[in-house]
Formats: C-alpha cells, structure tokens, sequence
C-alpha cells in the first residue's frame, strides 16, 4: 500500500479497479493520478484517470505515451479510489500530457 502523502499529480499507478459495473473500465491497470497534490496529502482517497491503449481518440481522451506503449488518459472514466486500490507506482507522465489532461477535465465541467 502507498502512503497518502507519497502520491503526486501525474503520476502512474497500477491501480485494481474491480469490482465494476457495466461500461467502467475494469481490472487492474495504469492510471494516473489527476487530484491536486494538497488532496492527495490530506485525503485517503485520490482522484485518478485509467491509461488506456485501444481506444480511439476523442475530445476528452489524451493521447499519451507510457512504458514504450501509445494510448489516451481515458478522461471520461476518471473515479475516486481508496489508497489501498494502489497497488504499485509505475513512473510519470510527462508534463505536457499532464497539462493537455488538466484542460480536457477543465473544459468538461465548465458550466
């Protein structure tokens, strides 16, 4: 288990996701973390958004490259999870990608 205050905006965690419910994306799989730095010090939850790698790129999907592989920053499927849901931190994302990922999620709950 990773401690709460070890958990930073935009990196990439192994995160279990089971059990899910119709079209969330399920199983174990990279996400990365999306909630800002002072909840993720405080909370024992963190917001955070599954990597994917075969989808198709849509407005509020992100393109990104990660481990060698290209996928998207699935933004439409972004979930609170509990830190014991983190299994194992795997790296960053790159800045950019973090920043460009900050915007879709600004842009999609703007009034």
């Amino acid at each position: 288990m990773v401690g709460v205050t070890d958990v930073q905006r935009g990196e990439v965690h192994l995160v279990a996701l089971s059990p899910t419910r119709g079209r969330e994306i399920q199983k174990t799989r990279p996400c990365v973390v999306v909630s800002p730095d002072e909840l993720n010090a405080h909370m024992q939850t963190h917001i955070v958004a599954p990597l994917t790698t075969g989808s198709r790129a849509y407005p509020f999907r992100v393109p990104c490259k990660f481990q060698g592989k290209s996928g998207h920053v699935g933004l439409d499927q972004i979930r609170t999870v509990d830190r014991g849901r983190l299994v194992k931190r795997l790296g960053r994302l790159s800045p950019v990608v973090i920043e460009k990922s900050l915007v879709v999620l600004a842009e999609m709950f703007a009034p």
